[in-house]
Formats: C-alpha cells, sequence, structure tokens
C-alpha cells in the first residue's frame, strides 16, 4: 500500500473552523510528504443523518481532496474482530463488569498513574467470573503489563503518557475507538496521523497497542486546536462556526479557507498555493482563537 496521511471525522454534525483547519493541516502533512490522503468515518459511536454528506461537501468546499474511497468504520467490524481475537488468544484480555460508577469510586491500584482503570476485574476467579456474567455483559479490556509509553510526536516531541487497562470492547458490543484507530491504520496503510492535540493523550495507549498487534507505529503530529473567545474548545454552540452558518453570514468557502490559512501563517488562495509554502516546523504552536469572520 501507498503510505497516506487521512482524516477521521465522526458524523455526528457539520465540521465546525476547527475540524475544517485541522483537516487542511492533515492534507497539508500528506501532500507535502508525496503521501496518499484518505477519508475514513469513523461512525461506530454515532451519525446523524445525512451529517457525512455535509461533511464531504464541506471539505471539498475548502479545497481538501482525497484518494479512493470513503471507509466507513460501521463496515469493518471483521477486522476489530479479528485483532480482538488475536489479542485473547495471547491472554492479552479479560473481561470487565465494571459500571462506569463503580470505576470513579473505586480506590486507585497501588502505584497506578491518576486516572487509570484500578483492575477491579483483572483477576476474577472462574466461580466469580460465572456470578458477574449473570448480571451484566461484559466489555473486553487490555491486560496491559506496563503503566506508561512514550510516542514521538512531530510538534511536540517525545511525549509519556498513561497506558492503563483500556477498554477493547465496550459492553454493548460496539469497538472501543483506542482499537478501532490502530486497526484502521494499518490495514488502510497510514502511516502518519495530524490530529488535534486534544488527542495527544491517549496516543501512547494506541501506540503501545499497535506494537501488541505488530503493527509499525505511524508517525504522530498533533496540531493546536481552534479554541473559542473564553479559551474552550471551539463547539457548533458557539455561533456562527460552520461553513453553512458562515455562508447565510455571506462569507463564502474560500473566505473561511482564506482564514483558516491565514491563522497557520500561509498564502491564502487554493490549497495548493499554500503546500508550496507548507513547512511543519514554522506552523504556530498556540491555539487559534476564533473571534469570528
Amino acid at each position: 500500500m501507498t503510505p497516506a496521511g487521512r482524516f477521521a471525522p465522526s458524523p455526528s454534525g457539520d465540521l465546525h473552523v476547527g475540524n475544517l483547519r485541522t483537516a487542511i493541516l492533515a492534507w497539508l502533512f500528506a501532500r507535502s510528504t508525496g503521501r496518499d490522503f484518505l477519508l475514513r468515518v469513523e461512525d461506530l459511536d454515532r451519525a446523524r443523518a445525512g451529517a457525512e454528506a455535509e461533511q464531504l461537501r464541506d471539505l471539498a468546499a475548502v479545497g481538501v481532496t482525497w484518494d479512493g474511497a470513503v471507509v466507513r468504520q460501521t463496515e469493518r467490524s471483521e477486522l476489530y474482530s479479528q485483532a480482538i481475537s488475536a489479542l485473547s488468544g495471547a491472554g492479552l484480555t479479560y473481561e470487565c463488569f465494571c459500571t462506569r460508577r463503580e470505576i470513579q469510586e473505586a480506590p486507585s491500584a497501588p502505584h497506578a498513574p491518576q486516572g487509570a482503570y484500578p483492575g477491579t476485574c483483572r483477576n476474577l476467579g472462574p466461580a466469580e467470573l460465572e456470578i458477574r456474567r449473570s448480571t451484566r455483559p461484559a466489555a473486553i479490556r487490555l491486560r496491559a503489563d506496563v503503566t506508561e509509553y512514550t510516542v514521538k510526536d512531530v510538534l511536540h516531541g517525545p511525549f509519556t503518557g498513561i497506558v492503563d487497562d483500556f477498554v477493547l470492547r465496550r459492553n454493548d458490543g460496539v469497538t472501543a475507538y483506542n482499537l478501532a484507530v490502530v486497526v484502521d491504520d494499518a490495514a488502510q496503510g497510514v502511516d502518519q496521523v495530524v490530529r488535534g492535540d486534544d488527542l495527544l493523550p491517549s496516543t501512547p495507549r494506541q501506540a503501545y497497542l499497535a506494537g501488541l498487534l505488530n503493527i509499525p507505529v505511524p508517525e504522530y503530529a498533533h496540531v493546536p486546536l481552534v479554541l473559542n473567545s473564553d479559551g474552550a474548545r471551539l463547539a457548533k454552540r458557539d455561533g456562527a462556526v460552520t461553513l453553512t452558518d458562515l455562508g447565510l453570514a455571506g462569507h463564502s468557502a474560500a473566505e473561511v479557507r482564506d482564514l483558516i490559512l491565514n491563522s497557520l501563517k500561509l498564502p491564502r488562495g487554493p490549497l495548493e498555493r499554500a503546500l508550496a509554502a507548507f513547512r511543519p516546523d514554522s506552523l504556530p504552536r498556540e491555539p487559534w482563537v476564533w473571534t469570528g469572520a
């Protein structure tokens, strides 16, 4: 497979300016290194009717192009099951019956990092397993043998984060994001992951899992978010922040694209023009505060 970068939105609604900025950055990183650029719809959790088509339309409107067909996670359950089966066959999973509340109220395991799963169900015996199975369905957790892992990020350098016994499949049967994203990237030949820096803390878990599955760890670049005027992550509730709303206010997709490029200190115009001037080490490292178009 040709090496590739990707953008992977969740089809829960229209993309806002922050999402579009990350998509443009992922496109610039991939195209500047000769990689293909792929689109994957991460629809395991929730999908609003029509949202995928609207997102693809908005990406095209700001000049983001992609290679090949769009992939959807809901069409890839067999790949996820194969990965979990491989881990289970190696003794690297266990059933977990804890509710979210029980996890929050449980005392932390000795020497475990703050926020890590305390291991409540890690060593249940056969008799207790049978009792638990009769009360509620089980989630599947990874049996990790480390408590932290270090990844290298293009923009952040080495980053060490928590690795605990994280969920691979929820108790409702839905594959968890941390497993799906690792399997999907490997299956698609994605060796460069560009996404918002709010996802950096989960990256050590994913890189560690990739190693267990004998999957190469991709190159990571976690880019700054777009914030609202209060310093919080931009969201649709912050007013006219989507192409549709900005269009109703009289701003074209090209104008929004140019605002995004200007925030990146790149020349305005078609993305191909910005591509010629794109240098990762020249990117702003601080969040962009959106004050409106």
